[in-house]
């Protein structure tokens, strides 16, 4: 069966290892991922996630079949420097992504080396704590075109048939310099924008809508940097003329950030889990 397309908001830092206020913010964020499984037909071979914390030259796959940890982020406790999301990788998915994208035109490139960093793992361990589903990780191409990301997405659309969920992995609001009450406008006015655009266009005004997505309002000052934005492009490419529903939206997040993750596809009835246990 065909598995929806997700993109979603991967909170800061590594949050699922953390205690306290910090943790407790992602309180709903947490939830919404944990009830994520049962949004799918059926169990998944593995999870092609694009991250935005991942962007090369050129597109690039990763294929380590036990992928490590990127610890890409400062200023965090130290046990934070020594968690471990053991996911195994998958190689033939790997390669498969690279045939689909080749068969589009569009160049994917390999490292072998890379590991999980946060925009992967801390999404990853509310969805599948016990880390045993397969996950590749996929870079953004720096420059962030839209329309190659939303191409790229297109080219791999056939995955969604082959039992692997695609996952943009970003935030729908991302400016650090002002990550605190003052997000509090211009973020309702981003997600409010981004909220119309997914649910109310029909497919090709919708696509028109966010390859041209600096003229919404606020854009620059949600996305000073679309790193965290451009995901959304290569779910939707996979996902092009499917219904969009909104599966977390908060707008009290650090005093008045708005939020929100999105699911792309048909809905179905799972088939009879409601977790993705072992």
């Amino acid at each position: 069966m065909k598995q929806p397309v997700f993109f979603l908001s991967h909170g800061g830092g590594p949050w699922p290892w953390l205690d306290g206020p910090f943790r407790e913010g992602f309180a709903w964020l947490e939830a919404s991922l944990k009830a994520l499984p049962a949004q799918l037909p059926e169990r998944p071979r593995a999870v092609l996630a694009i991250s935005g914390h991942w962007e090369e030259p050129g597109f690039t796959v990763s294929s380590a079949p036990h992928p490590g940890m990127v610890f890409d982020y400062y200023g965090f406790p130290e046990h934070t420097y020594h968690i471990s999301y053991p996911a195994p990788g998958d190689p033939a998915l790997a390669a498969r992504v690279r045939e689909l994208a080749g068969a589009a035109g569009i160049a994917v490139g390999d490292d072998p080396a890379r590991g999980f960093d946060h925009g992967t793992f801390s999404m990853m361990q509310p969805i599948c704590p016990e880390a045993y589903l397969p996950v590749v990780s996929l870079s953004m191409k720096i420059g962030y075109d839209p329309a190659a990301h939303l191409a790229l997405g297109l080219a791999l659309a056939p995955l969604r048939d082959e039992g692997v969920v695609i996952m943009g992995s970003g935030l729908s609001y991302h400016n650090l310099r002002m990550f605190d009450a003052r997000a509090a406008e211009p973020s309702h006015r981003f997600d409010g924008w981004l909220r119309h655009t997914l649910l109310d266009l029909r497919p090709a005004q919708r696509t028109a809508e966010l390859l041209r997505w600096e003229q919404a309002p606020a854009a620059r000052q949600a996305h000073p940097q679309e790193d965290h934005l451009i995901p959304l492009m290569v779910a939707l490419g996979a996902a092009e003329a499917e219904p969009a529903t909104c599966i977390y939206s908060q707008a009290d997040l650090f005093g008045g950030i708005t939020v929100s993750s999105w699911r792309f596809g048909e809905d179905v009835t799972p088939s009879g889990f409601d977790r993705l246990g072992a």
